[in-house]
């Protein structure tokens, strides 16, 4: 890989920047030059239409491409204080002409987006060596439920060499052994191959059933070792004319709930809206739970609280109170258990 496929793996050149910066377009390419180290060498930069980024630096006086610049063994000593301030451009370049991304594949980040959409979860960078490498996890416990890393296809298995990007989920064993007959999925690289799969990110499978999938892997980080059963779903019902929880969200990822139930950190909390909603809107992550909590006035009184946080809003017609009483619930005045059919619908 190049000084300039290193730097730029992960960006994406924004075109309306280019002029602006400096670059001056020559048919269909952008091209910029800057004199640095005292004016000893000539950095030149080339884009094409494709958002394809070269580059190259020049001596000067000469105008020969300095070389040694690319040879890991001789950037030492002035060779590399010609390549740092190179490095330095190209950054810089970086950071005012390009849209960066947390990977290199479209693919990859396209399902990023839709993760943090779904569980306000952004990938964690816990490696040094491998920088590449994004951890998913829940926040409330800290498991993984997904790992995406830039590997060499070769590590697969595969005959061919080259970097791809890769995704990293855990599924019940059935699902892997029926999954590892399709092209697009492989024994997991470098995890548990009995409990995780490995899917290559390069459009060949949908993002849709990917998603799926990692819907699936998500569900694992909610096991809940105090019972050897999965966290547990409750209906927490809250009145609209006491406390209005939808600013609340709208202004906090996160708030405090009152709790009069075993409700444990981990467990799920659906909130049912009383008139004139009668509806389940919300579906939360109990992200701490037990914090003792004094207040009273006429309404209501408290003695500990619970975080939740929200991870996902209903349509007021996905779930109200008629399709409740169907479900077989006759009245929500305080927490409850919530059915795991209800449950599953609520997914």
């Amino acid at each position: 890989m190049t000084i300039e496929e290193n730097i730029f793996k992960k960006a994406r050149i924004d075109f309306s920047s280019l002029l602006k910066y400096g670059f001056k377009k020559e048919k269909n390419i952008w091209i910029y030059n800057k004199l640095f180290m005292n004016d000893e060498f000539r950095a030149e930069i080339k884009i094409d239409v494709a958002g394809k980024l070269t580059g190259q630096v020049l001596e000067t006086d000469s105008n020969d491409i300095y070389y040694p610049l690319r040879v890991e063994t001789m950037a030492v000593g002035y060779a590399g204080q010609v390549r740092e301030e190179y490095e330095k451009i190209l950054h810089d370049i970086k950071q005012k002409c390009c849209q960066v991304y947390y990977f290199s594949s479209p693919q990859a980040n396209r399902l990023v987006q839709r993760i943090f959409m779904k569980y306000q979860d952004k990938p964690n960078f816990p490696w040094k060596k491998y920088q590449g490498y994004g951890v998913l996890k829940n926040p409330a416990n800290g498991k993984w439920y997904a790992l995406i890393a830039n590997i060499n296809k070769n590590k697969l298995g595969d005959k061919k060499n080259g970097e791809v990007e890769i995704i990293n989920i855990k599924l019940h064993k059935d699902k892997i052994k029926h999954l590892l007959a399709k092209n697009g999925f492989y024994p997991a690289y470098h995890m548990n191959k009995t409990s995780w799969i490995t899917i290559v990110l390069d459009e060949s499978i949908q993002d849709d059933l990917i998603c799926d999938l990692i819907e699936e892997s998500h569900q694992f980080t909610m096991e809940d070792k105090r019972d050897n059963d999965i966290y547990k779903a409750w209906i927490v019902p809250a009145n609209p004319k006491f406390f209005d929880i939808e600013t609340a969200f709208k202004n906090n990822a996160e708030i405090i709930w009152k709790q009069s139930a075993d409700i444990k950190k981990g467990d799920t909390v659906y909130i049912y809206l009383a008139a004139p909603f009668s509806a389940i809107r919300y579906k939360c992550l109990v992200t701490a739970a037990n914090i003792p909590y004094q207040y009273q006035d006429e309404n209501i009184k408290i003695n500990k609280v619970m975080k939740i946080k929200s991870v996902k809003k209903y349509q007021q017609n996905i779930m109200p109170f008629a399709k409740l009483q169907r479900l077989g619930i006759k009245a929500i005045r305080g927490p409850r258990k919530c059915p795991e059919n209800l449950a599953n619908i609520l997914q």
